[in-house]
């Protein structure tokens, strides 16, 4: 293959173009790896695509190695999967030579050095474009001049979906950077979440089918929108009714509280929609993304329900007015209701049609509307300044001082303050209908803030114009009777404006009661009467309830869908699916219909109404909320391009909002909240499969830590003590037993952490370990488990386990306890197992921890029950690791879901590393611990794993009526005692009664039972009997006392029967072996141990559970084969027991 040869005279700083002269090399397959090493030469069979449309410029550096030419080969279809390959380059001196196949071949090799298969897709014209430039998806990449796979940054690397009409580009992750160059840079999959979610899957579906799509601007798809649907009916036949009630002065307070509440609540959804990219959706995108599912889904689904019956409202208006006008000329077809039903249908109907030819078509109806409704505001106001002599007995004279004076105060007929006010509001509602048709804007961040602002600014000043005019020119009462004329001798003595005017109205007005059927109190049509052209007014009251429907039947189908596609209620996913380029609800669309007929049908809408209005306002208390809240949780993924607004402004925003619903009507208010809650209760108990990122999130964190550093400024006090156990649990499916019954005493009460220490011959795999990190985490979570999963890697279990001691926890959120499950079988394998076992619970006391150990007689593991043993997942196979505390491979996952790959959108979650785990998982037959699985292969189980597998479940069920005995020998600080009074405080163990046993004199026995029996008292700790043991130190069975001697045998060093010099090498070598010296020093302790399990069986052996004192060794005294000797002999055939010993400091007191 030849390439094109670097040209002497270019300049080493910079780029330039030359025509693409060569095909393109063909891809490794996809078995390869990303950095398979390739000749470069391989891809000399490729042809060449002389197509003349296809990109073929070519960017070239010029003072490095000649670049292989490219174009759109043949072989294009067969791009290699992987991103990258480490290619030969040629030798750098010989860069203004052609570069042959055996030159290339004697190139150097460089690990650094990649090759780019995917082709930079541009957003405009998705062409292919193979650049050799330093700031895109390079086919050699050049950063800074030289060549290496390290990238620049790049918007594409950020993007949650592919990019417009191409792919997903991915930087290198950390260990193909990092790690070394003989490690396999896929063994531990991606870093970087690169394969994506079904949700993201989903959109990248969309953006691909993308081409061609309706995309509107700020004015077409908001500014018109929001003025069209906030300018209703209201406008034109209520507004001078309240200037009537409130005068001109409260009617302006009016407009302005209800733009403020708008205005703040604009501010807020500016706020939310620039913080990132914005999905369709709306009101519920906006919300669910920001507070979480719950809110989200609550207020999404009765926000898309609001809007559905907005359409019959609106459409039952317009029918209104088109069968008064009916009956104005006796045309009327049936009688009143029924016409409005029959006009509401048709309409619907009609509506229904222009939603479902389009969004253009729609967008283009919504226009012509809007035209209509400016028509017939600027005629209102044109005829505002026509004076007409025969509109003066209707209450019309032209502006006038006297008017505008006489009408500034409030004139309440039946009405108040806020009841005028309840009726307004509705009419400055619409401020979502362009956020609720995000998806289809072009840029919603610019859009949403102009758009739905200007539109609250024009709207707000039209009604407060209104206000102002109708109030200047329109007296409140008149007859409509043109005799009603006052001569000018007695217009000398009026008080009134009419009768100044030279018009006597009081006939209509008997003892202050208005029967009047003109003027701004009576006549809601007076607008109609003053403008210029009265038809057109109608007009206007038409295409008011015509649009607003029209936007609301388009809004509830795109929340709606939105709503479904999260699969937040998973019975409605059907109505999740679009169709054609605009991916348009028809499925919405009709289900919007049907409801909004229902609805028209019972033509009764003065219930339904306040109901809706307090829907939208519980939506615009809760983006209030959202900022709010996202403001406080302080996230630095909170970041809005709209910096006019305030978190304290919002959450005065949140609060109005609420009050205004109650303002309008109470029990709708409180209707709609416990609708809200209700949902929100549903949801949270649902726990939908989604994770968004939420201030939900973001303000727990920010909570737990505040709260985290402020308990680490509180002293510690014995009143507040709490158990807060590490323990030893290896992967935590693997001792349920250990598992369940240290969380009956720590859940709600103290910190569980599940310490699990792996050990390896080979360097450890930490990607590896925060994959398992992240899952048995979502297992502890999935169990209801309440504890956190710690693994570390470690050379042996001890340094482990002193990490674990040193490290674990967080301020005063440390452990303080160390539990251990017994080592059953510490006869049959390593004694320095042994050694490092015992080593580990003197290091717990060495740093002040308390030390529990659980002894099953059954055992404790049950990993290898699975039937699983040969089946290793890959990672311990590729890795060596080999486990020690617990010979479990993550295979035997008790995860009941890790066979498919979970939806949650985490960033480990959704990781390949995991999702590769996880297919792993179910190529290994996974299935739940202690549950059938009817398509798993049954493997039949042997008594002893029978009765392992029910003796690890025993701790789950209730426990009856039984005891737990308290073997409190020796003073520990009371942690001893402790733990089973935490234990029968639980529901499990309620029924179980506390027995407890001390030591003591036969002498004394009466005296030290009353003396206990005290001390439980003052410590409020409830008892069943207490039993003085008066005979411990009586001496053991001979039986017994041979079983132990022949037990301890194998491990005694017999020093008397060597040499000295050999016994001390034999003890350097093997320390935990038991010298006869030691042996006969503690010969006492040993006979009381072994006395001991001769006293638990005579007392406790039908009890739920013992707990009992642990036994001390001195450090450096007593051997590790003795000290294990000791608890196997004391804790041997019994029921399930549990040794503790505390770390001497109290733990109880009787002070108050």
């Amino acid at each position: 293959m030849s390439a094109p040869t670097s040209t002497p005279s270019a300049s080493a700083d910079c780029d330039f173009l030359v025509p693409d002269a060569g095909p393109k090399p063909l891809g490794p397959t996809p078995s390869q790896s990303r950095f398979q090493v390739d000749i470069v030469a391989e891809a000399a069979g490729a042809t060449e695509d002389k197509s003349p449309n296809s990109d073929s410029s070519t960017t070239v550096p010029s003072s490095e190695a000649a670049a292989p030419p490219e174009g759109h080969g043949a072989g294009g279809g067969e791009e290699a999967k992987g991103r990258f390959r480490v290619v030969n380059f040629a030798d750098p001196s010989e860069a203004g030579s052609a570069a042959s196949p055996e030159a290339q071949g004697e190139g150097l090799q460089n690990g650094d050095t990649v090759m780019s298969e995917s082709s930079l897709h541009s957003s405009t014209g998705g062409q292919h474009h193979y650049h050799y430039d330093t700031h895109t998806h390079t086919y050699y990449m050049r950063t800074f001049g030289h060549n290496t796979i390290d990238a620049v940054p790049n918007i594409d690397f950020y993007r949650q979906t592919a990019a417009p009409l191409g792919e997903k580009l991915i930087r290198p992750t950390l260990s193909e950077l990092h790690d070394e160059l003989d490690k396999e840079p896929f063994e531990d999959g991606f870093a970087n979440g690169d394969e994506l979610t079904p949700t993201e899957e989903a959109a990248a579906k969309e953006a691909a089918e993308s081409k061609g799509v309706v995309k509107f601007g700020w004015v077409k798809g908001v500014l018109v929108r929001c003025m069209l649907n906030i300018w209703g009916v209201m406008l034109f036949i209520r507004m001078s009714w309240i200037v009537g009630q409130a005068g001109i002065a409260l009617a302006c307070l009016i407009v302005v509280m209800a733009t403020v509440v708008t205005t703040i609540t604009g501010l807020s959804t500016s706020a939310i929609a620039t913080n990132g990219f914005v999905r369709g959706g709306g009101a519920y995108y906006l919300i669910s993304r920001s507070l979480g599912p719950e809110f989200g889904g609550s207020i999404g689904l009765i926000f898309a329900f609001a809007n559905a019956v907005a359409v019959a409202m609106y459409v039952v208006g317009f029918a209104e007015t088109v069968a008064e006008l009916l009956a104005g000329v006796d045309a009327s077809m049936t009688d009143e209701f029924n016409d409005i039903r029959i006009i509401g249908t048709i309409t619907v109907i009609l509506l229904l049609g222009i939603s479902l030819a389009g969004m253009e078509w729609e967008a283009k109806a919504q226009i012509f509307l809007l035209v209509v409704l400016i028509t017939a505001i600027i005629n209102y106001f044109i005829g505002s300044f026509i004076p007409s002599p025969s509109k003066k007995p209707l209450g019309y004279f032209g502006y006038d001082g006297s008017i505008m004076w006489e009408n500034m105060g409030p004139d309440f007929r039946g009405e108040t303050f806020f009841s005028v006010f309840a009726i307004f509001f509705p009419a400055a509602t619409g401020i979502l209908a362009g956020a609720n048709i995000s998806g289809d804007l072009s840029d919603p961040q610019l859009a949403i803030p102009r758009g739905t602002m200007l539109a609250i600014l024009i709207t707000g000043i039209v009604y407060l114009g209104v206000a102002v005019s109708t109030g200047s020119c329109i007296v409140r009462d008149a007859t409509g009777n043109l005799n009603d004329t006052v001569s000018s001798q007695f217009m000398m003595n009026c008080t009134d404006a009419a009768c100044k005017l030279g018009y006597d109205f009081s006939t209509c007005v008997k003892d202050g009661n208005s029967v009047c059927r003109y003027g701004l109190q009576n006549d809601f049509q007076v607008m109609s009467m003053v403008s210029g052209f009265g038809p057109i007014i109608t007009a206007g009251i038409f295409s008011a309830t015509l649009s607003s429907a029209l936007a609301s039947l388009v809004s509830a189908p795109k929340v709606f869908q939105a709503l479904c596609k999260d699969n937040i209620y998973p019975g409605l996913g059907m109505f999740a699916k679009g169709y054609g380029k605009n991916n348009e609800p028809l499925r919405g669309y009709i289900l919007t219909f049907i409801i909004a007929l229902a609805f028209i049908l019972i033509a009764e809408l003065n219930i339904i109404a306040p109901i809706i209005s307090n829907f939208f306002l519980a939506s615009y208390a809760l983006i209030n909320f959202s900022v709010f809240h996202a403001s406080l949780a302080n996230s630095p993924g909170w970041r809005p391009s709209f910096k006019y607004y305030n978190m304290w402004v919002s959450l005065i925003g949140a609060i109005l909002c609420c009050v205004v619903m109650f303002v309008i009507n109470w029990w709708a208010a409180l209707m709609t909240n416990v609708i809200v809650m209700g949902l929100f209760i549903y949801v949270s108990y649902k726990k939908p499969d989604v994770n968004w990122g939420s201030s939900t999130q973001a303000l727990t964190y920010h909570q737990a830590l505040t709260h985290t550093l402020h308990l680490s400024g509180v002293e510690d006090h014995i009143k507040n003590f709490r158990p807060q156990c590490l323990v030893m649990t290896g992967y935590p499916n693997s001792r349920p037993a250990l598992l369940d019954l240290v969380h009956s005493f720590t859940k709600n009460v103290g910190l569980m952490m599940c310490g699990h220490i792996r050990t390896g011959y080979r360097r450890p795999n930490f990607k590896e370990l925060s994959t398992d990190q992240a899952r048995y985490q979502r297992w502890l979570l999935k169990n209801e488990t309440k504890a956190f999963y710690t693994p570390v890697f470690a050379e042996d279990m001890r340094q482990g386990t002193q990490y674990l001691l040193q490290a674990a926890g967080l301020g005063r959120l440390k452990p303080n306890t160390l539990v251990l499950g017994f080592k059953n079988d510490w006869r049959d394998g390593d004694m320095m197992n042994v050694e490092t076992y015992i080593s580990m619970i003197h290091d717990s006391f060495d740093y002040q921890f308390g030390s529990v150990i659980l002894r099953l007689k059954e055992g404790l593991d049950v990993s290898h029950i699975q039937g699983q043993d040969d089946l290793l997942s890959s990672q311990e196979k590729s890795s060596g690791m080999k486990d020690v505390i617990v010979s479990i491979d993550t295979s035997k996952d008790s995860d009941a879901d890790s066979s498919k790959p979970s939806s949650k959108a985490t960033s480990i979650q959704n990781s390949p590393a995991m999702q590769k785990d996880e297919e792993e998982d179910g190529k290994a037959t996974t299935q739940p611990l202690l549950k059938k699985d009817k398509k798993s292969p049954s493997v039949p189980l042997n008594v002893s794993d029978q009765r392992l597998l029910e003796a690890s479940q025993q701790f789950l069920k209730k426990q009856g009526k039984g005891t737990v005995d308290v073997w409190w020998l020796f003073d520990d600080g009371g942690l001893t005692l402790l733990i089973p009074y935490l234990l029968t405080n639980k529901k499990r163990w309620k029924d179980c009664k506390i027995r407890v046993f001390i030591g003591g004199k036969i002498n004394r026995i009466d005296h030290d039972r009353r003396a206990m029996a005290t001390l439980l008292s003052k410590f409020r700790i409830d008892f069943s009997d207490i039993n003085v043991l008066g005979d411990i130190n009586t001496k053991p069975k001979k039986e017994h006392v041979s079983a132990f001697e022949e037990m301890i045998e194998p491990y005694r060093l017999k020093e008397d029967d060597m040499e000295q010099e050999a016994a001390e090498r034999l003890k350097d070598s093997e320390p935990w072996r038991i010298t006869d010296n030691e042996l006969e020093l503690y010969r006492a302790k040993t006979n009381r141990q072994i006395r001991l399990n001769e006293l638990l069986k005579e007392h406790s052996s039908t009890a739920n559970l013992i707990v009992m004192s642990l036994p001390l060794a001195r450090k450096g005294a007593v051997s590790s084969a003795l000290y294990m000797a000791w608890l196997e002999v004391l804790s041997k055939e019994l029921p399930p027991i549990l040794l503790v010993r505390g770390n001497h400091q109290s733990v109880l007191t009787f002070y108050s």
